[in-house]
């Protein structure tokens, strides 16, 4: 841990070098940058301002709170909760630990089903836990005349998704629905009539959990990371469930972890009921993101 920031006064610049240097002993591989956004949400100011006003003092209450943010990142909390937002498709979106923090691989959901969709005046879209909304927010925002469901197991996600969506101009535009994957649904009178089921499920194997970083294991929820012991529990479940919601060449699209696209495409296979199946990398090369249609 860094030396308290004790000595008066203290400036910006002095600020700047011991987060910095803090960060870095830490591990950070980012520190300089992470130093910057740190002390720009600290201290109330832009980042071009930081380097403009190195030689202005801090005040005591400023100190404080820079040095409780920078505490924070180097216990490995999550950049992104600290700051408390997250950038997805060009949009700004609201996080805290009771969401999973929005990536740019989940993007490709997005892409996908805008590709694939043709979705005309009416037709009705799911987005399978929902988290902080990115996915279901950002559809909102692009595409009119949409019936959109957006469903999570977490009453508390689904508070910080409503805040997204109302922050974006969008909240009339989303139904709200508490409850285990599709089940939600069931009370929806939308068996049948579905154009589009997204997710980006729990994909994480148990045997991996204690193995990754410290950002994720120790601050993300688990509830949205682990799957079970073998990684794709909730793939099979949902494309068990989201055949009978599905229109006759309905999309389901789903996220996938490293790996996992074999095993996914067969299950699928052996559900039955699906077609026209693609994978789609990201930018890493990985099968990222899984297509099936429903058939008819």
């Amino acid at each position: 841990m860094p030396t308290p920031i004790m000595a008066d006064p203290k400036t910006i610049g002095m600020l700047i070098t011991w987060a910095q240097h803090a960060l870095a002993t830490s591990g950070s591989a980012n520190a300089s940058q992470e130093a910057l956004w740190l002390l720009a949400y600290a201290l109330g100011m832009k980042q071009h301002e930081l380097a403009s006003r190195r030689d202005q003092p801090v005040s005591g209450e400023g100190r404080a709170c820079a040095e409780s943010v920078v505490l924070r990142r180097m216990a490995h909390e999550p950049l992104q909760y600290i700051l408390g937002t997250q950038e997805f498709c060009g949009l700004d979106f609201h996080v805290n630990p009771a969401v999973l923090i929005p990536r740019p691989e989940t993007e490709l959901l997005v892409q996908e089903a805008l590709r694939e969709g043709g979705f005309v005046e009416g037709a009705v879209l799911v987005d399978v836990g929902t988290g902080s909304g990115c996915v279901a927010v950002t559809l909102a925002t692009i595409l009119s005349g949409m019936q959109i469901f957006a469903l999570d197991c977490s009453g508390d996600a689904l508070t910080v998704a409503k805040g997204n969506a109302e922050k974006h101009g969008v909240g009339d535009k989303i139904t709200w629905k508490d409850g285990d994957l599709l089940e939600p649904l069931r009370e929806c009178h939308v068996v049948g009539v579905v154009d589009a089921i997204v997710s980006n499920p729990p994909y994480i194997a148990e045997e991996v959990w204690a193995g990754l970083q410290p950002e994720v294991r120790d601050f993300e929820p688990r509830l949205a990371l682990v799957a079970g012991q073998k990684g794709t529990e909730f793939h099979e479940r949902l494309l068990h469930d989201a055949r009978p919601f599905l229109v006759p060449g309905g999309l389901l699209i789903m996220e996938l972890g490293q790996g996992q696209a074999r095993s996914v495409r067969q299950a699928a296979e052996q559900a039955g009921g699906y077609t026209g199946f693609q994978t789609v990398k990201d930018e890493a090369g990985i099968e990222r993101v899984m297509i099936a249609r429903r058939v008819g």
